[in-house]
């Protein structure tokens, strides 16, 4: 078992959770989309995300599903959410994929933390009720959650909580979130990773910024992949080029509501999942919507002809 520790870097998919068209989970195209997110160059996945449809699983689905994707990941690391309003379930699924090999948690805030305390506070009441030892990927993502983490108590559940080893940072804007981090390690703050999510909208950015990869989900993860090689690599030219390529179908994924069934049906087009069926409550593409798609996709596979 390989944990996650906070020199983490590269792009952890974030993955779907594939269902048949009747709503039940598609065991095979969970196999087989693993396998697909690290043939497209993943470093390491997250699962049981909210683009997972986590909250739509129950909790024997949940175990089920992080029980075969770490198994298929074959020791590659597997981040698994595990983020419930209470802590008892957080508790409950955190050691249970701990036990099966899992890289860390991934934690988000509840909404009903209203105050700076009651934040920090969260996160170390999360950590103890893991256990020592078992790393915490902070999501901040105030867009979902409506919880709002300032720059100053960020720095000190970094300071406080050494469980805390990677942020998955969804702010927006954020850029000068990440910028500010990196200032403080510099100044003598204990280093986190940083990996980024929204869809990899503003990817390059954060890259530049000081990220150290992407952990979201894309119909085409050799994207997320590339661009942070590039970008790392300091060919930041390259890296942006590449990105525009993809650009128009990112920002297609960012409608509300319609993103996951935009993502879902390309990753079906491209024979990742057998289906792009979300479970209820959840529908796919209106006709209007997947012409739309597939204009995008024509236009994306001639530009990146031109670009090749």
């Amino acid at each position: 078992m390989t944990l996650l520790t906070s020199d983490a870097k590269g792009v952890y998919v974030i993955s779907v959770t594939p269902f048949t068209d009747q709503g039940e989970i598609d065991w095979d195209s969970l196999d087989r989309v693993t396998d697909f997110y690290f043939d497209k160059g993943a470093d390491g996945l997250t699962i049981l995300g909210m683009m997972g449809e986590a909250p739509k699983l129950t909790q024997a689905e949940s175990r089920a599903v992080a029980e075969r994707v770490i198994k298929r990941a074959a020791g590659k690391p597997v981040v698994v959410g595990v983020s419930a309003p209470g802590l008892a379930a957080i508790g409950e699924l955190g050691k249970a994929v701990m036990d099966m090999g899992a890289a860390g948690c991934m934690v988000t805030t509840p909404g009903s933390l209203k105050t700076d305390p009651q934040i920090h506070g969260y996160f170390a009441q999360a950590a103890r009720t893991l256990g020592d030892g078992v790393p915490l990927v902070l999501q901040d993502f105030p867009l979902a959650t409506g919880v709002q983490i300032s720059d100053e108590v960020l720095g000190r559940i970094i300071d406080d909580v050494p469980q805390v080893v990677m942020l998955k940072h969804e702010d927006w804007p954020g850029l000068a979130k990440i910028s500010k981090l990196r200032r403080a390690e510099a100044e003598g703050r204990r280093r986190i990773s940083i990996l980024c999510g929204n869809g990899g909208v503003f990817l390059p950015e954060e890259m530049a910024r000081g990220a150290d990869g992407a952990m979201t989900g894309f119909g085409f993860p050799e994207m997320l992949a590339e661009v942070v090689q590039r970008a790392a690599a300091g060919d930041m030219d390259r890296a942006q080029d590449v990105f525009d390529a993809y650009l128009p179908l990112v920002r297609y994924e960012q409608q509300p509501g319609a993103g996951l069934a935009v993502r879902k049906y390309v990753l079906a087009k491209r024979g990742a999942i057998g289906s792009a069926a979300l479970r209820a409550p959840g529908a796919g593409l209106a006709p209007e919507a997947i012409a739309e798609v597939e204009r995008l996709l024509a236009r994306q596979e001639k530009r990146l002809k031109e670009l090749n």
